[in-house]
């Protein structure tokens, strides 16, 4: 069964910098996969103002394409118990390249996506991962302190934090990913994946992903 979102109160003044517009949209985390349709490739593989921010070789024969929120449940257990199985099997090989894209549905999210972007190209992953596997630690009312101390284990001094949480061009490259996913994609949920252009909307196991990915290697 899905569950409503959890709406994240930032008490902070550094993290109440950060400002996610929904517009009012009602949006949900889904667990369970459910195959929808299709959209245009071209379109698709647009990449949004920051750049891409991909895993595997550009000519795998799949492409996934993830829509996630930091602070999403089921993203966190795709991250931490399904993605490394993935990339060992399938990434890693070359026959599938896996592409991450921020669909923040509050505050807290985008300023997870945030010290993601700040950091360095090769940084953005692990820091990525690192939120993932510690979010009940920093998905909370007083996030400021637990999410600090993530930061400061990936290279950041308090400082730098602040910084790139007032970074109002990051913020718009990660809106701008958003607003497009959810305006010319239909995302309105996350985790949501496309596969090769195909629309998979809630959580998925690596048997989900094996069923998808399997007719595009055979061919």
């Amino acid at each position: 069964m899905p569950t409503t979102r959890r709406q994240v109160i930032i008490g902070s003044a550094v993290l109440g910098t950060v400002a996610i517009v929904t517009g009012g949209t009602l949006v949900t985390f889904f667990g369970g996969s459910a195959p929808a349709e299709s959209v245009p490739t071209a379109d698709l593989m647009q990449p949004g103002p920051l750049g891409e921010q991909a895993l595997g070789s550009e000519t795998a024969p799949v492409t996934i394409i993830e829509y996630a929120s930091m602070t999403c449940p089921h993203c966190a257990n795709f991250a931490v118990n399904v993605l490394p199985k993935l990339k060992e099997r399938y990434i890693d090989t070359g026959k599938v390249r896996f592409i991450f894209r921020e669909f923040p549905f509050d505050n807290l999210a985008a300023a997870g996506f945030m010290l993601a972007r700040c950091g360095d190209k090769d940084k953005f992953f692990p820091m990525i991962e690192a939120l993932f596997q510690q979010q009940s630690k920093w998905v909370v009312k007083d996030a400021t302190e637990p999410l600090l101390a993530i930061a400061k284990q990936a290279g950041f001094t308090k400082e730098t934090f602040e910084t790139c949480l007032a970074n109002q061009k990051v913020l718009e490259g990660i809106e701008w990913v958003k607003d497009r996913g959810e305006q010319k994609f239909k995302v309105n949920a996350t985790p949501t994946f496309f596969i090769n252009g195909e629309l998979h909307r809630g959580e998925m196991s690596l048997e989900d992903m094996e069923k998808a990915i399997q007719p595009y290697l055979k061919a």
